[in-house]
């Protein structure tokens, strides 16, 4: 099975009369650099650390944790970082703002292209970055809205769009037409991808479900995050989603009565319990099976799983914006992870780049441990030395420059 990455820098602003500042000294929210270096590791773990299974206790957990949630956590911080890009707290007008959409629109592109190019290596990784960036496309109209607006789409998004994905993906299988439209889509045939189909209906992270995470980090980017108040809303807020989308799974899962019966028949593992948040569950259910809509897993593509991994994103966004605002000492112990998030693509990049060359995909069990430690000291250490003397990571940089045209906009 093939397993399962984004760059921003917060402007700088004084803290509010009585609030507690969670930016650096060069106006960096440090809280989002450490969320962008847990997502990093989280995904290394998945694409190279042990099954759960063989893993067990609570290195198994911590590697079933990551699984779907890591890549939910980027996801929510490119919400972030596009309200960052087109100005936060208020967005650009004019002349800046036409300037702001388009390198916008230059990162997406330039993030497509990237994603193709790793997918085409002989890797297991399930490359995010192409679907990144038409994500940034979609999203971009909404990025005046404010925080309560912003929510409220994410919230009917969430309950709309996986119900939509589970029609369209049943239309896909029920039929011949998807072999016709990707025949005739020139992204399949420039990519040797899925194309369009492959985006929005049966990729890894397909487009409809996925939106949501989006929204939900461009909501919680319009909040004043200088405040504790707000911090703590959004960990509270985090934390019930979390619990109404993992909670509502398994009672779902218990008491409705056959659904246990029925997710176990969409599975393509032959397991039903544990469906409520593992992806022991399984990601590729049988079709024409509407009970697996009641189940959270990590790529399940879900409601009930979109609504539980954005609370855990939140929860983690929360705790490390507190974390690194409120405690020297812990934002010194957290600075390597922190340099990791500071240069995330290059780190997501650089991470595909070396299972390609290192050839780690068929690693046994035993070894992918050690394997992950020693990926995740490499690139805490290659950022800690990079940060020291750039600002920007090698990819970052590379991305900075392919947006200067955007000046030119007028």
């Amino acid at each position: 099975m093939r397993r399962d990455a984004s760059p921003g820098i917060a402007p700088a602003s004084a803290p509010t009369p009585g609030g507690t500042p969670y930016t650096s000294s060069t106006g960096r929210l440090v809280g989002l650099d450490l969320a962008r270096g847990l997502a990093i590791l989280g995904m290394y773990a998945v694409h190279v650390g042990p099954e759960p299974s063989y893993a067990g206790g609570a290195v198994g957990w911590a590697m079933e944790a990551a699984r779907g949630r890591s890549a939910t956590l980027f996801a929510v911080l490119a919400g972030f970082s596009l309200v960052i890009l087109t100005g936060r707290p208020e967005p650009k007008t004019g002349r800046a703002g036409r300037q702001a959409a388009g390198r916008v629109l230059i990162r997406a592109c330039f993030l497509v292209a990237l994603g193709y190019v790793l997918s085409a290596f002989d890797t297991d990784v399930l490359v995010i970055l192409s679907y990144y960036g038409v994500l940034f496309v979609l999203a971009l109209p909404l990025h005046r809205l404010g925080a309560a607006a912003l929510g409220a789409v994410a919230a009917a998004a969430a309950l709309v769009l996986p119900q939509v994905l589970y029609l369209l993906r049943e239309a896909v299988d029920g039929g011949g037409w998807p072999d016709a439209v990707t025949a005739r889509d020139p992204l399949a045939r420039v990519t040797g991808s899925g194309g369009v189909i492959e985006l929005f209906v049966t990729g890894a992270y397909p487009l409809p479900s996925w939106l949501p995470f989006i929204l939900a980090g461009m909501a919680v980017a319009k909040l004043d995050l200088r405040r504790p108040r707000a911090v703590t809303g959004v960990g509270v807020v985090g934390g019930a989603l979390a619990v109404i989308g993992y909670g509502g799974s398994w009672l779902a899962l218990h008491l409705v009565p056959g659904a246990l019966e029925g997710v176990r028949a969409a599975s393509n593992t032959g397991t039903a319990s544990p469906g409520w948040w593992s992806s022991a569950v399984g990601w590729d259910p049988e079709s024409g099976l509407p009970a697996w809509l009641l189940v959270a897993a990590p790529h399940s593509q879900t409601t009930l799983s979109v609504v539980g991994n954005t609370g855990v994103a939140l929860v983690v966004l929360a705790v490390c914006l507190v974390a690194t605002g409120r405690s020297a000492a812990l934002r010194w112990v957290t600075t390597p992870v922190s340099a990791v998030g500071s240069i995330a693509l290059t780190a997501y990049v650089g991470h595909v780049v070396a299972i390609e060359v290192l050839d780690t995909g068929d690693l046994p069990d035993s070894a992918s441990l050690p394997a992950f430690f020693w990926f995740a000291a490499a690139a805490m250490l290659f950022a800690l030395v990079w940060t020291r003397f750039f600002r920007r990571g090698p990819l970052e940089y590379v991305m900075h420059v392919l947006t200067l045209p955007a000046r030119l906009i007028r």
